[in-house]
């Protein structure tokens, strides 16, 4: 009964770093949705399924994840900040399966430049929540997952000025005003995928320099 209130300190690590392999997969899928939308290289409904998947498939974690903080009696960091980035990896997940669903919901039949970057930020931001997440555990990784939290928040800086740049171009004078209104907020969803990854990631720094 006891050993059951004592979970081993890497239970908790595990369970984070699988749930930030979906977020990794999720984003990976919405960078391949975004490059073959209009291009005809990819099976869309085939990469939608898979984002939600990966997001249903997190949403297991997520939930195992709060049953051992509940029944466990002692933790190998805060409680509190566990549970904090549990819920803030899910929200890049949300995020992602929100992007992947406004593609069908907007009938957006062909991609842009600025999708296609900002795509791609979103993917980079991932694989570095991904690997900070990885690094937590070991004492000796402390820099490098500060370092990648660190060029997290750089991303969600450039993630910005690109999606500034797009909407500017949106209102040029071209196209039509039903275009531009889908569109922009096609690209708030985009963006919002970075801006959870940097809250996860600030998580991260706490938990960093709490432990330190």
């Amino acid at each position: 009964m006891f050993s059951s209130l004592m979970p081993q300190r890497k239970e908790f690590f595990e369970l984070l770093s699988e749930h930030s392999e979906h977020v990794v997969a999720g984003a990976n899928a919405a960078l391949r949705l975004l490059n073959g939308l209009g291009a005809g290289t990819e099976d869309i409904p085939v990469l939608v399924a898979e984002v939600n998947l990966n997001e249903q498939r997190a949403d297991k974690i997520k939930a195992r994840l709060i049953a051992l903080l509940h029944r466990s009696f002692t933790t190998p960091i805060n409680r509190d900040q566990i549970h904090a980035l549990t819920i803030e990896l899910d929200l890049v997940l949300n995020a992602l399966q929100d992007v992947a669903n406004a593609v069908g919901m907007y009938s957006i039949e062909a991609s842009t430049v600025e999708a296609r970057e900002m795509a791609s930020l979103a993917a980079d931001a991932c694989l570095k929540l991904n690997r900070a997440v990885l690094a937590l555990p070991d004492k000796s990784r402390r820099k490098v997952a500060m370092d990648l939290c660190q060029e997290i928040d750089a991303i969600e800086s450039q993630a910005d000025r690109v999606q500034r740049k797009a909407i500017t171009a949106l209102f040029n004078g071209s196209g039509t005003l039903w275009n531009a209104l889908k569109m922009r907020e096609f690209y708030a969803l985009q963006e919002e995928v970075v801006d959870r990854c940097e809250d996860a990631a600030k998580t991260i720094e706490e938990i960093l320099i709490e432990n330190s």
